[in-house]
């Protein structure tokens, strides 16, 4: 077990965030990042549809092998405990010298899951300060739920720019600088954004929504959830199939219909958020 120490879970629950953290070798984050880049040549030539950044582990073996990693399992059980889901997955691209950003903004907003629900951000490429690294604000989530509002940011990676509406504390801001291989965790409620890659290389991210078994979602869909560790007692999700044992066909279908339902429950949580503004 490679799970977080005592002062770990302490940064964790004081700051809302922990890093770095180490998963893989050097050389195993270049092999993930080949399967990627393999993968994306596969795809129409322009930008990458939406569907094909998101929930991957759905239809891909090698990333159904990724969300399962021993290492960052083991550091997310330390906080949520033995019974894991994978909720979503979405890699975050950022092309050299692009201006592609995110704003100030918490997860739990969009996503619909409560204060248990962590983000683990593994890096496929270096993700330092130049290659616009996550910058989290430490404590914030202390504060809860802030005000959000769904408008327009240039180059912005999320769906539909969203950003924290209220004022807020950003004398504090801390860098999570990490090499190719390692990951950081984040707290639902933690504040955090991420500024434009100016270096020669792209900048390239995996986050993984996981929560544990017993956690519902606030939403009115019921929505697939991948089981990576333990048993669902609880039955509040449709557990997914394993891509693994499956035709590649079988398995695009799957993730077709995953990301539909997934998509469908976002937009109401973007709803909700532009009738409280």
């Amino acid at each position: 077990m490679t799970s977080l120490t005592a002062e770990q879970i302490a940064q964790f629950q004081q700051e809302g965030f922990c890093a770095p953290l180490d998963a893989f070798s050097a050389a195993e984050a270049d092999r993930l990042r080949g399967s990627l880049e393999a993968f994306e040549k596969t795809l129409p030539a322009g930008p990458v549809a939406p569907m094909y950044r998101r929930r991957l582990h759905s239809m891909l073996p090698w990333m159904r092998d990724l969300v399962e990693a021993a290492p960052v399992l083991d550091a997310v059980e330390s906080l949520i405990g033995p019974d894991i889901l994978v909720f979503t997955s979405t890699f975050f691209v950022k092309e050299p010298h692009s201006e592609a950003n995110t704003a100030w903004h918490q997860d739990a907003i969009y996503l619909g899951l409560n204060e248990e629900h962590i983000s683990a951000w593994v890096a496929f490429s270096n993700a330092n300060e130049l290659a616009g690294c996550v910058r989290f604000v430490p404590g914030s989530h202390k504060r809860g739920a802030l005000a959000h509002s769904n408008r327009s940011i240039a180059n912005s990676l999320n769906v539909v720019s969203q950003s924290i509406a209220e004022s807020f504390d950003e004398k504090d801001i801390r860098a999570a600088s990490l090499r190719k291989g390692q990951f950081s965790l984040h707290h639902t409620l933690v504040v955090h954004a991420s500024e434009p890659n100016r270096s020669d290389d792209r900048r390239i991210g995996l986050s993984i929504s996981y929560i544990p078994t017993r956690v519902k979602h606030r939403g009115s869909y019921r929505l697939p959830a991948t089981l990576v560790r333990g048993e669902d007692r609880f039955g509040y999700y449709d557990l997914e199939p394993d891509c693994r044992q499956m035709s590649p066909q079988a398995a695009k279908a799957a993730h077709a219909d995953a990301f539909a339902r997934y998509r469908q429950a976002y937009d109401e949580q973007l709803q909700r958020v532009a009738a409280a503004g």
